[in-house]
């Protein structure tokens, strides 16, 4: 069984999680930023609620990101280098989470960002731990992503994209931005496609929550980012 957290309760060993149910670890508990932020710092993350109660996984092999493996390519630099889009830190967070959420995916039906997890994840971006990098075109949103800061370990959720390469442009200043303040590693979640070709990969999750372990080994407060940070290399 799966079991069912109260306010309270610590979270249960992570080696309990279920394989074949996707990494899923417990249920219930609450999405409080004191929660949240201990989930993360070890190995753990909320995906979406039933009837109100978050789920919480922590799936084996994680998908992970090295800044410095990012893959640039060719047409993607073209686009940087064009200038198409004008990217921003943290200027619309909540509209960046709802873009994410109105966003069809395949092999999804509906959404996981229900408005418990919008809530949430809007507090934690108050106080300077979660974050988004948004791609604009004519004023316009158009993509972008978002995610959670913690030492030097930054947790992606989710991202979106209403133009071509618009997302792609967005997750490449975030790269120029980590790299420049010597951030370890992303955690990408789960395997896609996507994530593979941007230079993600799987390890196993001993490995991760040993990575995790040193990049959030100190840990300041948290801040919004500034949006004269480094920009993407085209």
């Amino acid at each position: 069984m799966i079991p069912l957290l109260g306010p309270l309760d610590s979270f249960p060993p992570i080696e309990t999680a279920r394989r074949d149910m996707g990494g899923l670890l417990a249920i219930g508990g609450e999405l409080a930023p004191e929660r949240l932020l201990d989930a993360y710092r070890r190995g753990i993350f909320p995906w979406g609620t039933v009837d109100g109660l978050p789920l919480w996984y922590s799936p084996d092999p994680r998908m992970v990101l090295f800044p410095q493996e990012f893959r640039l390519s060719r047409s993607l630099r073209k686009t940087l280098r064009a200038g198409k889009f004008e990217v921003r830190f943290d200027t619309d967070f909540p509209g960046v989470m709802d873009a994410c959420a109105a966003t069809p995916r395949r092999g999804q039906d509906g959404t996981w960002i229900t408005p418990e997890m919008k809530s949430a994840y809007v507090r934690l971006h108050e106080l300077g731990w979660a974050h988004s990098v948004e791609s604009y075109e004519g004023g316009k949103l158009v993509g972008g992503l978002y995610g959670l800061a913690i030492g030097r370990m930054f947790y992606g959720e989710s991202m979106f994209s209403h133009r071509t390469d618009a997302s792609k442009v967005a997750f490449s200043h975030l790269i120029a931005y980590l790299l420049d303040k010597q951030f370890g590693m992303i955690d990408c979640q789960m395997y896609t496609d996507h994530l593979a070709s941007l230079g993600g990969r799987e390890i196993p999750r001993g490995w991760f929550l040993d990575r995790v372990s040193a990049l959030t080994a100190e840990v300041g407060q948290g801040a919004r980012w500034p949006n004269d940070s480094p920009t993407a290399d085209g």
